[in-house]
């Protein structure tokens, strides 16, 4: 009786560690009591030295900032900056083209090493993730169709149909005015093209990239607005890699001081950036 005991614990005990030991590695997961337990993704910075490559992740359908053209091959403001960055630390890069709605649960489950896709610094966002130094800052405005002059301002966006883009901050924008009627997607085009549609009223996106498409596209809508918000937008990276953020953003600084940083701003914008 007592060996069979002694035969039932130990085998119970074997379990247990065996389960602890298939819980290590486990990512995504809700469980957030033990906060010093490893992530996916860490030291990224040995992992990108090692392999030569850094996973870079962006929505890629986003001109300028990042889309695939008709040869099949990335392009943009974002993919320029990625190359740029990568080859100041001595690695290629890879690009992985995600829905925007994927981005941070992509990184955290160690799909890519970094997101340079435009996402705005938010203090919501920095609990799940780290951000390097802002690499542009931009806002957002009002975009109607040309034959609209009677929204100029976010309040007047009040019982208007209000297209942007779910989970941006964009979102928070429309949401902050009661009485909105603010519609959600997930591809910046769809909402364009139920403006122009006459679906929705108003849209609000960023003003770098409305610029750029309403002049490319020969679009028949405009920007009716200032800017409503200051963006601070920031590569995003999985906590717990310091040293990576810190090599991201030394590559960052030197792009900066030695004029590189403001030509591919100027090839894609036509301007000088803004002020940091």
């Amino acid at each position: 009786m007592k060996k069979t005991m002694l035969i039932s614990i130990m085998f119970l005990a074997l379990v247990l560690v065996l389960a602890g030991c298939g819980n290590k590695n486990k990512t995504g997961g809700t469980d957030t009591k033990n906060e010093e337990a490893p992530q996916a993704g860490a030291n990224v910075a040995d992992r990108v030295q090692e392999s030569k490559v850094m996973r870079v992740a962006f929505e890629g359908t986003y001109p300028p900032f990042n889309y695939m053209d008709e040869k099949n091959e990335f392009q943009g403001f974002d993919v320029d900056i990625s190359m740029e960055i990568a080859k100041r630390l001595g690695v290629k890069p890879e690009f992985i083209a995600t829905k925007w709605d994927g981005l941070i649960g992509g990184l955290k489950a160690d799909k890519f090493d970094i997101i340079i896709g435009q996402m705005t610094v938010t203090e919501e966002r920095k609990k799940s993730v780290d951000f390097t130094d802002p690499y542009v800052v931009t806002g957002s405005v009002l975009i109607t169709r040309e034959d609209t002059n009677d929204i100029t301002e976010l309040a007047d966006i009040k019982g208007k149909k209000v297209g942007v883009g779910g989970g941006t901050t964009f979102e928070e924008v429309a949401n902050s005015v009661d009485g909105a009627d603010v519609k959600l997607y997930k591809a910046v085009s769809d909402y364009i093209q139920d403006l122009t549609n006459k679906r929705l009223d108003v849209i609000i996106n960023d003003q770098l990239l409305m610029n750029y498409n309403i002049k490319e596209n020969n679009l028949p809508i405009k920007i009716t607005s200032d800017i409503l918000n200051k963006d601070s937008i920031g590569m995003a990276v999985n906590k717990g890699n310091e040293e990576f953020v810190k090599n991201v953003n030394a590559a960052l600084t030197e792009m900066k001081e030695d004029g590189t940083y403001k030509e591919i701003y100027k090839k894609w914008f036509g301007a000088d950036p803004s002020e940091f």
